[in-house]
């Protein structure tokens, strides 16, 4: 049956993007997109912090960045600060950008051990520019200074997620989506095929659909209520399982951190994402070490500012749906899956889903081999990321509280011990296909915790310091004279893409 009808069920975020992205694909084509949605559900709303493909999404939209980031009171992102994970008072940048750069096919880590070894003192962040940047408060974009003696600058966004659903509404709007105002009080299966029909609205009116996309949220109105798809609960691994998120004002009316700033408490963590108006926050926790009271009372006593809104309490279970794409649903956002927004990719996954759903995506219809690889390749992806936030909780040597007892000791998936193995021993680290997390990412979380190489690739050894010596010392300069010559990150947002002032 061809594909003449796609429903969106749920704005927010995931359905904006979804609308917005699919408006583009579908533009000339005889395929309507429509998007479901009610004012009297609120949204989750608080996955304000981007990674650097987020900007990709942005530009094949089209949509101008200086507009965007004003409508959205964006700010630029290098990268996560993470603050007393591997122990109370440490603190490291997970950075957007690479350590340095491959040298005669070795990773850069890798040599820079070896030149440790030698006696060189330089630790390994003042090789990358992201991190320095991010530690002077410093910004600006490749295209400021296009000298291919400098390296690029790798950047994401931190956004208010409703007002840039709200854009992102308009440029749908324009492109030919039609919202619908209402709440769905039933949906109709296919008798024979279990595909579904239609939605029955609360006013009794009906609409029709080829191909849903479920953005529901937690709910999983179409996934799992109608489609009693399943999920897989990996709270073994991730227990955090509450979170309270309260924006707030910079009091001291200090410019906003070029970086996302992740704080660990007692039992789970505190996020902070300055936007151009406020800073958005949140405390992350597991209910069986910390009741809601507790958790409000440390995220209230670790603001930059007074809160702006009244508490906004979230339960979730980590983990995923056993598929995501199930007969003609394919679903999106939260009502895929949930893993806490510890490295930003909840927006990612978002994303990426529509990546897949648009390059597999055929308008004569709908086949099995469709979604069997939208699901194996979302499964595929889910993993890798499951591992690496598993990593923050497990690689740390806290054992101030009965939660990081659990997580320090608790049993892990045999692929995270074996890339923490490999580093341990000589520092290679191998990445799977094409997984998100980089070198650097992992080997930034890795040392920033207190997991640290006791040997480096044996090629390194073949090195000479009086070669490497001179290419790290102009590594160091370039770095260096590029930061001093950035402009300020507030100064940088005022000239760029300054916001309306918000009342």
């Amino acid at each position: 049956m061809a594909i003449e009808r796609i429903v969106i069920v749920g704005g927010g975020t995931a359905g904006w993007m979804a609308a917005a992205a699919l408006s583009k694909v579908t533009e000339g084509q005889k395929v309507s997109v429509t998007l479901v949605e009610s004012e009297m559900i609120g949204t989750v709303g608080v996955g304000e912090a981007t990674i650097p493909p987020f900007v990709e999404f942005n530009n094949l939209l089209g949509v101008s960045e200086p507009e965007m980031m004003a409508a959205a009171q964006g700010t630029f992102k290098l990268g996560i600060q993470f603050e007393n994970w591997g122990n109370v008072g440490d603190s490291y940048i997970h950075p957007f950008g690479a350590y340095g750069y491959h040298i005669g096919g070795i990773a850069f880590h890798q040599i820079w051990r070896r030149l440790r070894e030698s006696g060189d003192p330089r630790p390994l962040q003042v090789f990358n520019l992201e991190t320095m940047a991010a530690y002077f408060g410093k910004f600006s974009r490749t295209d400021d200074y296009q000298r291919e003696d400098l390296p690029p600058i790798n950047y994401a966004y931190h956004l208010d997620a409703t007002r840039y659903a709200a854009f992102l509404r308009q440029f749908a709007e324009k492109n030919g989506v039609i919202r619908r105002e209402g709440r769905v009080a039933d949906v109709q299966l296919d008798g024979e095929t279990g595909f579904v029909t239609k939605l029955e609205m609360d006013d009794g009116k009906t609409i029709a659909g080829d191909l849903f996309i479920d953005c529901s949220g937690f709910r999983g109105l179409l996934i799992e209520q109608a489609l009693k798809t399943g999920y897989e609960d990996w709270r073994h691994y991730l227990p955090c399982d509450r979170a309270v998120a309260l924006p707030c004002g910079r009091d001291d009316g200090s410019p906003p951190p070029p970086f996302t700033r992740a704080t660990a408490h007692r039992a789970g963590w505190q996020w902070q994402v300055p936007l151009q108006h406020r800073n958005g926050n949140g405390h992350v926790y597991c209910s069986e070490f910390m009741d809601d009271d507790e958790a409000h009372d440390i995220l209230v006593g670790n603001l930059a500012g007074k809160p702006q809104a009244e508490p906004n309490f979230l339960r979730f279970v980590t983990g995923r749906r056993k598929k995501f794409w199930n007969k003609n649903v394919v679903a999106l956002g939260l009502s895929a899956g949930f893993m806490e927004p510890l490295e930003s990719t909840s927006i990612h996954l978002v994303n990426t889903g529509i990546n897949k759903l648009i390059a597999l995506l055929s308008l004569d219809g709908i086949n099995q081999t469709q979604e069997d690889a939208f699901n194996r390749l979302t499964a595929k992806e889910y993993l890798r990321i499951r591992d690496f936030l598993i990593l923050h909780y497990n690689a740390t040597a806290r054992n101030d509280s009965g939660f990081w007892d659990y997580v320090r000791t608790m049993e892990v998936p045999a692929s995270l011990t074996e890339k923490t193995e490999l580093f341990r021993s000589n520092g290679q680290i191998f990445r799977e296909e094409d997984e998100l997390f980089t070198e650097t990412s992992w080997a930034a979380v890795m040392m920033g915790q207190g997991i640290h190489m006791e040997g480096h690739n044996a090629m390194a050894d073949a090195m000479k310091d009086t070669v490497l010596k001179p290419e790290f010392d102009e590594m160091e300069r370039s770095i260096r004279w590029l930061v001093q010559h950035m402009p300020g990150h507030g100064e940088y947002l005022a000239k760029y893409c300054a916001a309306p002032v918000v009342a």
